[in-house]
Parts: structure tokens; C-alpha cells; sequence
């Protein structure tokens, strides 16, 4: 079992960063790959950006490759996405979620656990 919660959501201008955490419980968590997805009001859950149980791999949308980053801490048991040059279309609540397939993957219903989400608005 795995329980997952997310912080370091806001409120932002255009062009602002933000960055998210995401804090794991559970002893299995170096076995997880980990992924962020967001949903926007009225629109589905979408894949943001995942990382391998290792960190050596990740898979991002295209939509924000080259702003985004997600990275790993095994040892704190953490996962972070690092949001740069926000954009208005970035608002949506962002969720953490895991994954036992270890590699980094973009498919939703591979992913076993998910947090409660944090809340991203960003201002024009």
C-alpha cells in the first residue's frame, strides 16, 4: 500500500514557475515508478510526466516538454515536477500517483495508487 500527498500548489502568473512535491508512505516506494497527471475543470485526467522506479528514465506530454521537470528522491521517498514558463492552460488540480510497473509510464490505468491533489492556477 502506498498513500501519496502532494503540496506546493498556487496561484501564479504566466511565465511563473512552481514547484510540486509529492511525499510517499509505505516501505515500497524505490519500486514504484511515479507520474503526475492533472485535470482541468470539464476536461479528463491527463498524463503530465513519469519517471522510473530508478529516476533513469522519464516520459513527458508534449504539452510540456521542455518547461516541466520530474524528478525523484528515493531516500525521502519524494517525487517532484518542477513547472517552468506556467502558462494559463497549466491550470488544473495536479495529482501524484504510483505505479507498479516500475518504468515510466503515461497509460492511467497503469498507475495503482493516487493523492488527493493540489490545486494550480495560473494568471494571464
Amino acid at each position: 500500500q502506498v498513500q501519496l500527498v502532494e503540496s506546493g500548489g498556487g496561484l501564479v502568473q504566466a511565465g511563473g514557475s512552481l514547484i510540486l512535491s509529492c511525499v510517499a508512505s509505505g516501505r515500497t516506494f524505490s519500486s514504484y515508478a511515479m507520474g503526475w497527471f492533472r485535470q482541468a475543470p470539464g476536461k479528463e485526467r491527463e498524463f503530465v510526466a513519469g519517471i522510473s522506479w530508478s529516476g533513469g528514465s522519464t516520459r513527458y506530454a508534449d504539452s510540456v516538454k521542455g518547461r516541466f521537470i520530474i524528478s525523484r528522491d528515493n531516500a525521502k521517498k519524494m517525487v517532484y515536477l518542477q513547472m517552468n514558463t506556467l502558462k494559463p492552460e497549466d491550470t488544473a488540480v495536479y495529482y501524484c500517483a504510483a505505479s507498479r510497473t516500475t518504468i515510466a509510464t503515461m497509460g492511467r490505468n497503469l498507475y495503482d495508487y493516487w493523492g488527493q491533489g493540489t490545486q494550480v492556477t495560473v494568471s494571464s
